[in-house]
C-alpha cells in the first residue's frame, strides 16, 4: 500500500471516529435524564414508609406527583429520591419502593442495576417501572411495568402503580 493511501485511510479512520464519538455525544446529551429533586413527605414516625426513586422527566415527575398525591393524606412516610440515591436505600426500612427509570444505551442506569442486584430477598416490595424508546425494555428477572414515555398516559402508569402498592401500604 502507498503513503498516500494509507494516509488518505487513516483521514478516514479519524473522521468516522470523530463522527461515532459526536453521535454518542449528542445521543448522551440528548436523552439522559434530569436528577430528580430529593424531598420528603409526611413524617418520618409514621409505620408505613414509601421510598420512590426516579430520574427528572416531566412523565416521571407526573407520575412520582401522582403517587404523591394518592397517599399524601395517608399516614405514610414518603421519600422521594434521584436514582443515584439508591445505593443508600436499606429495604428493610420501607414497605415498598418504586422506581422509575429509562431505559438507557440499551440497559438500566448502573444505579438501578447494582440496587436490583443487591436486593434480590426484597423484590416482593420492589415496583419497578421502566420507560423506553419501544416500550417494552427492562431488566431480565425483574417483575415490571414496562411503557413509553408518553405525557397521555400518565394516569394509566399512576393507577397500576398504585394498584401494586395497596397490598404493600394497606
Amino acid at each position: 500500500m502507498s503513503v498516500y493511501k494509507k494516509k488518505r485511510l487513516v483521514i478516514y479512520l479519524i473522521v468516522v471516529a470523530t463522527l461515532i464519538l459526536t453521535f454518542l455525544a449528542w445521543y448522551q446529551d440528548t436523552y439522559t435524564m434530569d436528577k430528580a429533586s430529593s424531598f420528603e413527605i409526611n413524617t418520618t414516625h409514621f409505620n408505613k414508609k414509601l421510598v420512590i426513586a426516579t430520574q427528572g422527566s416531566a412523565f416521571k415527575n407526573a407520575i412520582t406527583s401522582n403517587i404523591i398525591n394518592h397517599y399524601k393524606n395517608d399516614s405514610i412516610y414518603i421519600k422521594v429520591i434521584d436514582i443515584d440515591g439508591l445505593h443508600d436505600i436499606k429495604p428493610k426500612k420501607f414497605d415498598a419502593i418504586v422506581i422509575l427509570h429509562t431505559w438507557e444505551s440499551w440497559q438500566p442506569p448502573q444505579s438501578v442495576k447494582l440496587f436490583l442486584n443487591r436486593t434480590r430477598l426484597y423484590y416482593n416490595k420492589i415496583i419497578v417501572f421502566t420507560t423506553s424508546g419501544s416500550g417494552n425494555s427492562k431488566m431480565e428477572d425483574i417483575d415490571a411495568v414496562t411503557g413509553e414515555s408518553n405525557l397521555n398516559n400518565t394516569k394509566k402508569y399512576s393507577d397500576i402503580i398504585i394498584n401494586k402498592l395497596r397490598p404493600l401500604l394497606k
